[in-house]
């Protein structure tokens, strides 16, 4: 099975930096199932090639065969695996390019940060769904997508197309998403891994889909599909991508087979917790008449979005140490690539958007009525929380102060989430709700501040809501 990745970027042969495989050089890497080779049919300064051949070994291949292999001897080593990309490939790709999936390239840093000119190229790729179904992935990622339908037999037209596409990927993106995107959707588009399932296959997903899964908006069926319809598994993936980027929480409902719903069916619309949160630190904004607001940890500006659309508010900005959060705030916000006051803000309420440490004093946090940190403190390790409590409360001091933060005690009402685990792998602490309260009545006594005690999405009698709120006033 080939895959053929392509640059036309000013020296093109810095491909090779990224990939850290050199273009003078044929190389040559051991799988359990067969021999991963990298070469570059194409290497000039105004064009790069770089190929990945994967010479699978059908004896190897049964030593590793998974829940879709075919069950009969004979299947086992007359199949499609070696010549269609497939989970092999994926495979493959986390082996030889596991650094340049990183993002990391210390020869190049400014080019494994910055999105290039390229094309993917998968002559052969099983596609369940069709065509349609691989413009349904990718294009929302930024790609142009050609899927071409290869036939059966080329001699007999009549005998149709086979399940398999030819598959063009064109488009300007970090070197570092494209291989994620692909060590996901390879698998995905052919529904079927050639190994079992272990629970490290969600923080795979969870890792490879960093930056652009949760915002995807088929996240429900990828991580459906890449997780084998495991409910447990898939459960636990979707809870920690709607922490991660607010995905909905319907998403948490039971596993479903994709399938559409007759148009007489009407299904009861559900709020997501990621929209509890916004309405309820909208309504405590509101409650408190604080009309200039703050976001600190504005993440991917959603509540920025909102509060620019609401009359009531007057004057809003935002801050986050991420510039990709930042890049995508931004967007939302339609300003282009870095942030300038009103620049394409219809409301005109929008002053700054920009990047920002909460552990570190910053001029710019201070003169707002109010300040939002909605999912940010549990981000924090605990011996730099004190900092931010200083930055926020003493330095910035705003007359009202919103905190949102997950109860740990409703851990228990994910299924999937093992005892004693965190909703996301970022959260460096996750507090139950007394601990929350001892927290903030600590801080607001130290700072010359109230608090009260709000419950954030469905409040369940025996562990509480899913998360939880502060609102601090002086």
């Amino acid at each position: 099975m080939l895959l053929t990745i392509t640059t036309t970027m000013d020296q093109a042969t810095d491909l090779g930096y990224l990939l850290h495989k050199h273009p003078g050089r044929v190389q040559r890497f051991e799988q359990s199932f067969g021999t991963a080779h990298v070469f570059y049919p194409d290497a000039g300064d105004r064009r790069c090639t770089a190929a990945l051949l994967l010479d699978v070994d059908p004896v190897k291949l049964v030593r590793t065969r998974g829940r879709g292999t075919p069950d009969f001897s004979l299947g086992q080593y007359v199949n499609d695996r070696p010549y269609a990309a497939s989970s092999l490939l994926a495979s493959a790709m986390a082996g030889v390019f596991r650094t340049a999936m990183r993002g990391r390239c210390d020869a190049r840093p400014e080019l494994a940060g910055s999105p290039i000119p390229l094309e993917i190229v998968l002559p052969a790729l099983p596609c369940r769904g069709g065509p349609e179904q691989a413009e349904r992935f990718f294009a929302p990622l930024g790609w142009d997508v050609s899927a071409v339908p290869v036939p059966l037999d080329p001699e007999f037209a009549e005998w149709g197309d086979s399940r398999y596409v030819t598959l063009t990927l064109t488009g300007t993106l970090r070197l570092a998403d494209a291989l994620n995107q692909l060590y996901v959707l390879l698998p995905v588009l052919d529904d079927a891994k050639h190994y079992w399932l272990a629970p490290d296959e969600v923080d795979k997903l969870i890792r490879a889909g960093e930056g652009w899964l949760a915002a995807h908006p088929d996240r429900g069926a990828i991580t459906r599909r890449y997780l084998a319809n495991r409910r447990a598994l898939v459960r636990t993936a979707l809870g920690r991508l709607a922490d991660t980027e607010d995905a909905a929480d319907e998403e948490l409902d039971p596993v479903h087979v994709e399938e559409e719903q007759p148009p007489e069916v009407e299904e009861e619309k559900t709020v997501s917790l990621a929209e509890h949160r916004l309405q309820s630190v909208v309504r405590a904004l509101r409650d408190e008449n604080a009309r200039r607001v703050i976001d600190l940890g504005c993440g991917s500006g959603k509540l920025l979005a909102l509060l620019a659309k609401d009359d009531f508010f007057s004057e809003i900005s935002g801050t986050d140490v991420s510039h990709r959060a930042l890049s995508h705030a931004w967007r939302r916000l339609r300003w282009d690539d870095r942030p300038r006051p009103h620049h394409g803000d219809r409301s005109g309420r929008v002053r700054d958007v920009f990047q920002g440490a909460l552990t570190y004093a910053d001029e710019r946090f201070a003169g707002y009525e109010a300040a939002v940190l909605m999912e940010v403190i549990e981000h924090v390790d605990p011996p730099r929380l004190g900092a931010v409590e200083r930055v926020v409360f003493g330095h910035a001091a705003p007359r009202v102060v919103v905190v949102t933060t997950p109860n740990a005690e409703h851990n228990v009402r994910y299924e999937g989430l093992a005892p004693g685990a965190m909703r996301h792998s970022d959260h460096r602490f996750e507090w139950t709700r007394a601990e929350f309260r001892a927290w903030a009545d600590r801080v607001a006594a130290a700072h010359g501040y109230r608090v009260r005690h709000v419950p954030v999405g469905d409040d369940d009698p025996e562990v509480g809501a899913p998360t939880q709120m502060g609102v601090f006033t002086r």
